[in-house]
Formats: C-alpha cells, structure tokens, sequence
C-alpha cells in the first residue's frame, strides 16, 4: 500500500520565482535532467479500511523525522519503574525513522564504570487521546535477554481514579527478548492490584523477532478483545477500580475515559531481568511499521459487570479435578492440570499409574521454570482451605507449593511454602484463611525450578477443599 507521489518541477520553480530575483530559464536539456533527478519524492501509505469503524488517526512513519502532532518524547531516568536499567532520552540515537519503520533502539555505553543503557519511549498523551476503539500496530521485537518491547495505553489523566493501578492499563502487546515464541496481551486495574493476561505462542518455533506481526485490541464499553496476526487470543469483560476500603467505582472504570498509545523498548527490570553477555545490542531494535487507530460510530455504553462464575466442588469437596490422576489429560491445554516451562527450564510431565511424574532436564532460573498448575481455583473471603497432597522424588530435595491470584496481581492466598521430600511417598497438608476480595480464579502450583535438583518429582492425592 506504499505510493509514491512525485512533486512537479514547475510548482517547485514558481515558489522560487515568487520573491527575489527570477532564475535564468533552463535549457530544455537541463529542465529534462531536474525532472527525472533532483524532484522529491514523498511516500504516502494509505491505511485500510476497516468494516464498521472510522480511522480515527494513524502513523505510518513514511517521514524522516518523528511526526510531533502525534508522539511526544517521554525521558525518564534509570531506574524510574519497575527495576529497568534504562535511560529513556529524546535523542535520534535511541528514536528515529528508517524505511518507513519507527525504530526505538536500545543502546549499551559505559558510565561511572559500569554499564549504562539508553533507550526510547513515545507517547501520544494530549494529543491523540480517545475513549474505545481499535488499535492496530504491526511490529518486530528485538531478541536478546533483558529486552522489553512494548506497545500499551495508559489514561490521559491518571488521577481521575486515582494513580496505577487504579486508573488502568491496557497492554496491547509485550514480549520478552528471552522467550521470543510468546506474546502477552494484559489488562491491570483496581485496588488491591488486579491483573488478566493472555498468552499468544507462535507454532513451530516462531519468533516475533523474525517477522512483523499485527497486534490489536479492540476496546468497547463492555469488553475488551486481544488479537494477533487476526486471531482472537483473549477476552476480558469483568474488571473492576476502587479505592482501597471503599465501594468499586460504577462499570465500566476505570476504562470509560481517555486513554493514550505509548510504545518504548525497555532494558532489564522485574519481569525480564538484566541483559548479560549474550544479549547483542547492535541488533537491539524495537521496529514498528505502522500504528492504526479506528472507532466506530457509536457505542453502547449502558453495560453491567457479567457475573463471576465460581467453581463447584466434587462430590467429596474436592475442587481439584483429576487430583487422583485416574485419567489421563493432556497437560498443555487450559482444563484440568497444566504443565509449564519458563526461563530456561526444559523438562516433561505425564499421568502414570495414578500419579503425575514430573522429570527436569533443566531447573532453569526461577523456581516456576518447571512448574505444574490447576487454575480456576474459587476463593472466597472469610472461608478457610485445605491443601494436600502425596509427594516424593527419586532423591531428597524441596519443591514449593502455593495458591496464587494470576488475576490479582499474583498475590499468594497460601504463601509459597517450601517443602521438602524424600524418596518415600508422604502426605503433606497446609492450611489458610482467603482474607482478600473474592476470586474464582485462583491457581494451585507447585513449583520445581531452581531448587539446585533435577530428581524425577511424584505426585497423587491433590485436593483443595473447604474446612470449618
């Protein structure tokens, strides 16, 4: 959809003509060679359309500098969110325009004696702010540990329900230079802090650093959806703000406001952790091809909040499924039990003989780069729970085992506990009060990564229940 457009000779020489004095005329044979070599050309991308919406704006960064009707610079200094190493500065160095791509580089210096980074952030904050729409973006991630691309909105006035994470936030897309297959689309909102996030795995191993892809969301009263390359991946319609103590605020708050697009290239922090020696920052390139904001002509916002739907036990109270391991299950879709891997962490999980028998290749980083789960775990505030399990390795070495909140900002109704077990099969049993907001989505783990062992883990008897 690029076009070229070719600005004409003649407009340029009656614009020269207009003051001062006139040129002597060129030569038919002069004139002939200006046309086809010193006339200027301008690229012009048209966005599509789009059936039932309007473009609202759109950047399709064919310039040669940053369009400052549109984006701001936004510096900040290291350390200023979330533990990350950057410098975000206004220098071309770390922004700027090539081929018809918005590149944010991230780029490694030295200072004071140590390492230092810089990186770019941009922002369309009180300049094309909107409330619901469809943001389209297409993009190519950096690969390299510690790298963060981002792609995500934040309200144009963040006080109005009060700072983070209050006012909300809606993550279009995020990646991690260290797990390039896997995309993230995420929701943050309320007080005490409450997350929903969607995962999008490329097939075959793919990568977001080897190609563009198009990210998208799409942001109505009532609901909110996630895409990638046109596929649905997430959905989420039950959010909530408040202040702590204090009734929610009406739905849909906080996300019935102005909201802003910002994108930047962070280094390090929390959630990536520090580049290190293979990260390659001469390739450390955030690029974006276009940026497409579209709304439709109206919206309904006469919403109400969809009602929780909240697990019911087993016959004998349990509300674990398969807790027995009497039938087989696949372990890598999103009923019943799941196996997961992260941060370096390489193994397999099966069902054998009424048990779970977890094997580690690699412990990896983290203690949840080998991890098992059940999710949809209901928690209601005020009820007391019982975890246990049968537990035992093919040598003496720990694991942890804990409830958590994947939507309220990963918060442990049962704390993560270490435990240790030996090669005879044992019973373990924990107990707990949920004195947080109600949550139907609470997640058992167990956790078997960086426990500095990689002996095969047994598992059977899981149950949670309530008790008196």
């Amino acid at each position: 959809m690029k076009k070229l457009r070719i600005c004409a000779l003649s407009a340029a020489l009656c614009l020269l003509t207009g003051c001062g004095n006139a040129p002597e005329p060129a030569s038919s044979s002069e004139a002939s060679s200006a046309d086809t070599t010193d006339a200027p050309a301008e690229v012009i991308t048209e966005a599509p359309e789009i059936a039932g919406y309007d473009l609202l704006w759109h950047d399709e960064f064919d310039g040669s500098t940053l369009d400052d009707s549109i984006w701001n610079y936004e510096p900040h200094e290291p350390g200023w969110t979330n533990e990350e190493l950057q410098e975000y500065t206004t220098s071309t160095d770390n922004v700027f325009l090539r081929d018809g791509k918005l590149v944010l580089k991230a780029i490694k210096s030295e200072k004071n004696g140590g390492d230092y980074y810089t990186s770019g952030k941009i922002t369309a904050q009180n300049k094309k702010d909107f409330t619901y729409g469809k943001v389209v973006a297409s993009a190519k991630v950096p690969a390299g540990k510690g790298l963060w691309p981002a792609i995500w909105m934040m309200p144009q006035d963040e006080q109005h329900y009060g700072q983070w994470p209050k006012c909300g936030e809606i993550d279009i897309m995020e990646v991690l230079g260290s797990r390039l297959d896997t995309a993230y689309g995420t929701l943050h909102y309320g007080e005490p802090h409450a997350e929903q996030q969607g995962t999008y795995i490329l097939e075959n191993g793919g990568s977001y650093a080897d190609a563009f892809h198009e990210f998208s969301v799409e942001w109505e009263p009532g609901e909110m959806r996630w895409y990638i390359d046109g596929n649905l991946y997430h959905t989420v319609n039950d959010w909530f703000t408040a202040v702590q103590g204090e009734d929610e605020k009406p739905y849909p708050a906080p996300f019935d406001q102005p909201f802003f697009v910002q994108m930047n290239l962070a280094v390090g922090g929390t959630w990536p952790g520090n580049p290190d020696a293979s990260t390659d920052f001469d390739k450390a390139e955030f690029e974006i091809d276009y940026v497409r904001v579209y709304q439709k002509p109206q919206y309904d916002t006469n919403v109400t909040k969809p009602e929780k739907n909240y697990r019911e036990p087993l016959e004998d109270g349990n509300y674990v499924l398969n807790g027995n391991f009497a039938e087989s299950e696949d372990l890598t879709d999103d009923e019943g039990w799941k196996f997961l891997l992260f941060e370096g962490g390489e193994g397999s999980a099966e069902i054998q003989d009424q048990k779970l028998v977890i094997k580690t290749e690699n412990e990896g980083t983290v203690d949840y780069s080998v991890q098992l789960v059940q999710p949809e775990m209901p928690m209601i505030k005020g009820k007391k729970y019982r975890v246990s399990f049968d537990a035992w390795a093919d040598e003496t070495r720990d694991i942890i085992v804990c409830v958590s909140a994947p939507n309220a900002g990963w918060i442990r109704y049962l704390p993560d506990t270490t435990l240790e077990i030996t090669t005879e099969q044992k019973t373990y049993t924990y107990e707990f009060e949920m004195k947080d907001k109600d949550d139907p989505l609470g997640r058992l783990e167990f956790n078997l990564g960086n426990r500095g062992s990689a002996a095969t883990v047994y598992l059977t008897n899981v149950r949670l229940e309530e008790i008196e």
